[in-house]
């Protein structure tokens, strides 16, 4: 069985002369992947420093030479698909074409910008539009898009990309677009959970949504094995950081799930996501590349 691709999110929450070293170390350690979140202000850290996403990967861009770099997740709360999609264009550019763009609906900081939080059909069916604008965008189609939410008139981005397009899907109508627009689809297992239950304990669910995963494939005509599966862990899958033995454990559950990608969080000292970066290290050590 091939070694599932590693990722990490590191959260925007240190000055960049703290930062820079994490996300270099990152590297060194051998990740595939390093990722950040996109929020305004984040949950259980909303009254403690929190910086861009896309300043910090374009910063991040320029400290690293291999690690592929992503944010985990942009949204339609916050963004406009076109200027997102030249945002990351840009950081695809400056890294040397190592960007991921990841996509989701969006979350609850998204309603504080708005007079009125959004329902959930709106929010779903303005979800479908940014997806659609930006998997049109991305690759350097052209568009003329006069839709509910996002207009485009005779727009093209030039230079094209090719970073992969993930999407974050939990619910049937986001799956049927990942399985439509992604190149990788992202779960974090239960949807809008944050009561992380030992890895053990969530395979069900994972394998029920792997499951709903390959018949939204099936529904829009698309070969489930062409589509790469993420899995982000720490939220609602957790234990994956108590021990290095854990982290191989867990590994080889996903892998026999389907997933391509396993993601876990880069330790904090406190909740959320407390652990020890010497687990890191340990997994470093003992399951580096071959």
């Amino acid at each position: 069985m091939s070694r599932l691709r590693r990722g990490v999110v590191i959260l925007p929450e240190d000055r960049w002369e703290i930062a820079r070293k994490t996300w270099q170390r990152a590297e060194d350690m051998g990740f595939d992947h390093a990722w950040t979140y996109d929020h305004v202000v984040w949950r259980w850290l909303r009254d403690k420093p929190w910086f861009g996403a896309v300043p910090t990967l374009t910063a991040a861009a320029t400290v690293t030479s291999a690690i592929r770099l992503g944010v985990l997740v942009a949204s339609p709360g916050l963004r406009n698909p076109a200027a997102f999609a030249k945002e990351m264009t840009t950081i695809d550019d400056i890294s040397g074409g190592r960007a991921m763009c990841g996509v989701g609906a969006g979350g609850y900081d998204a309603d504080l910008l708005r007079a009125e939080p959004m329902s959930s059909a709106e929010r779903a069916a303005r979800f479908a539009e940014f997806v659609a604008v930006t998997a049109t965008l991305l690759p350097g189609g052209s568009l003329d898009h006069r839709g509910t939410y996002y207009t485009g008139r005779d727009l093209a981005l030039v230079p094209a990309s090719g970073m992969p397009l993930a999407i974050a899907a939990g619910g049937p109508r986001a799956m049927r677009l990942a399985a439509r627009y992604a190149d990788v689809w992202v779960t974090s297992g239960t949807p809008n959970g944050f009561d992380a239950v030992p890895y053990q304990a969530a395979v069900p669910a994972l394998r029920a949504q792997v499951r709903a995963l390959e018949a939204a494939c099936a529904e829009v005509g698309r070969e489930p094995s062409t589509l790469d599966r993420l899995l982000l862990t720490g939220a609602s899958v957790g234990g994956v950081l108590d021990s290095a033995e854990a982290f191989s454990d867990a590994e080889g559950r996903f892998a026999e799930l389907g997933f391509t990608d396993v993601v876990v969080h880069w330790p904090r000292p406190e909740f959320p996501f407390e652990g020890d970066v010497a687990v890191l290290e340990s997994i470093a050590e003992r399951n580096s590349p071959c």
